[in-house]
């Protein structure tokens, strides 16, 4: 699906978004949980989901780095193309969790009952940082809060060690 939206700010959020019609929203279902891959002005392509702003519209955030690198700005025009992401978690799961799920069968099976908005941020944590030793530890560090956390009960915060 291809159309032309503009670059839009949520002042109360901070963060810049291309705004999704209530049409396009319809086309892809009418439903807010869909994972999809975006490509912006046939340059750059990410993995995203749609929020919703309300009146049956959307929008996909976009963030300062691809801002920058497509040289957008508030107001700007945009082409965006809209594809179903069929890949498993909708987001890249780097290889030093896949191996800490290898050696951590009781992790896995914990990260597998997660709800998929908390299996992406466990995976975005890891992924958020390029040292692959540091991924590692990040890895292990949240699998071991996420054992400690009550089945069903589990928390941003508590994944991340902290007290609700």
């Amino acid at each position: 699906m291809k159309f032309t939206s503009s670059i839009s700010k949520l002042d109360h959020l901070n963060t810049h978004y291309i705004e999704i019609s209530a049409a396009v929203v319809k086309k892809l279902g009418g439903k807010f949980n869909v994972r999809l891959l975006c490509t912006l002005n046939n340059k750059l392509t990410f993995q995203c989901g749609i929020v919703a702003l309300g009146e049956g519209k959307g929008y996909i955030s976009i963030n300062a780095k691809r801002l920058q690198e497509l040289k957008l700005k508030k107001g700007d025009k945009v082409d965006v193309s809209l594809k179903e992401d069929g890949s498993e978690f909708g987001v890249e799961v780097p290889e030093e969790l896949v191996e800490v799920f290898a050696q951590d069968q009781e992790g896995l099976k914990r990260f597998e009952k997660l709800v998929p908005g908390k299996q992406r941020f466990i995976i975005r944590h890891v992924a958020a940082v390029k040292s692959s030793q540091l991924k590692i530890e990040r890895a292990i560090f949240i699998i071991n809060n996420l054992k400690k956390l009550t089945p069903g009960k589990e928390t941003f915060k508590g994944m991340m060690g902290n007290k609700d």
